[in-house]
Order: structure tokens, then sequence, then C-alpha cells
């Protein structure tokens, strides 16, 4: 299949096959099309978690208004933005430079650039980030023939709890993939069409 038709073939999974899992292989797709997700700066301020402990997983369905997916998937990515982006930063122009001062001295207006944004910026800025990722993340999973379903629907304090995530990770979205139930009847696909979503400024 193509691209696109790998695109209009997924869909929101509501239930997944539980005895179906994503192959090693497969799931190191996934992760490296995150890993190769672009970023504002390049910073990547994000962080995720690949989740198959059946409890923890039963135990995030429980704190996510009991959303049948989360228990029935292959693995759930956790989504995380990054709120110390100070730090962030340190750890990108240190992975840019190598370690080198000499490098890193070179690098000193595009830091400070970017020192002088990040005090202007909010949490939310973080998060967009994270839904770029998130968008090469479902792309990948469909080009895999994977199914997946964002999340934003559950108790961020209580999921945060359970993983024992750290102060600096704040959950954005949730992702679990898999393989759809012979059971699972998605509605019909509703897309706007291009002349009411696209608007041309040309010559």
């Amino acid at each position: 299949m193509s691209f696109l038709n790998n695109l209009s073939w997924r869909y929101a999974t509501k239930k997944f096959d539980d005895s179906k899992k994503v192959s090693t292989e497969n799931l190191e797709q996934i992760l490296e099309a995150i890993r190769m997700t672009p970023t504002s700066f390049g910073l990547q301020a994000y962080h995720f978690y690949v989740v198959t402990n059946h409890k923890i997983l039963m135990k995030i369905q429980a704190a996510s208004w009991n959303q049948s997916q989360i228990g029935t998937c292959s693995h759930l990515i956790v989504m995380c933005a990054r709120n110390d982006l100070m730090q962030a930063k340190d750890e990108y122009f240190n992975a840019m430079s190598g370690g080198d001062s000499e490098i890193r001295a070179n690098l000193a207006g595009f830091e400070q650039m970017v020192d002088g944004f990040i005090p202007r910026i909010s949490s939310e800025w973080a998060k967009k980030q994270v839904y770029i990722a998130q968008g090469f993340m479902l792309a990948a999973c469909a080009e895999l023939q994977i199914d997946s379903c964002p999340i934003e629907g559950f108790d961020s304090k209580a999921v945060t709890e359970i993983l024992s995530l750290p102060e600096n990770h704040d959950i954005s979205v949730m992702i679990p993939i898999g393989y759809r139930a012979v059971d699972d009847n998605p509605r019909p696909k509703v897309r706007f069409s291009k002349e009411e979503l696209f608007t041309f400024l040309g010559e």
C-alpha cells in the first residue's frame, strides 16, 4: 500500500487484539521515527515511556476512565514534555559540541538566542513539540499497518504517580499501539474536502 493509502487505512482503534504483539523490529522502527522528529531549535525537550507490564497498564486504564485500548494494547507509549527547558537546552548543546568546549564556544551566538527565547515560552510550547513527535509516530504506525489511538483523557496526576515519573516530565498524550480486534467497529472516516481546508495564495 502507498503512504496515503496507509493513512486512509488507519483509524483511532478502540479495542485491540491482546493476543497480538508488535514485533521488536517494528517497535524499533516506530521509536526511530519518534527519535527523528524535527523540533524547534532541535532541542528535543521530551521523553517517552514504553509500557508493556500488564498490571501497570491496567492501573493506567483505571486512571483513564477505563478506556479499553490501554488494557488490550501491545505497547503503550506515554509521551512527556520536559518542563526543565534550560537543562534540556544544556544537554542539547553539549550533544552538539560533543563535550568540546571550543566547539561549544563557536555555538555561543545560537545558544544565547535560545537562552533569550526560553524564559518567554510556556509549558504549552514543549507540549507542542511532543505533538510533532506524535504525528511522526502515528504515520510510522500506519506505514507498518500497526493500529494506534492517541489518548488525552486521563488523570495526569494519577498516571504520573503510577509510573513514578520525575518532576521534570509532564504527560502530554498517551498512545496505545497494537492490532485491532476483529470486533472493533470503526466509524466511517470523515474528512473535509481539500477545497474546504486549503486556501492557495499565488499570483
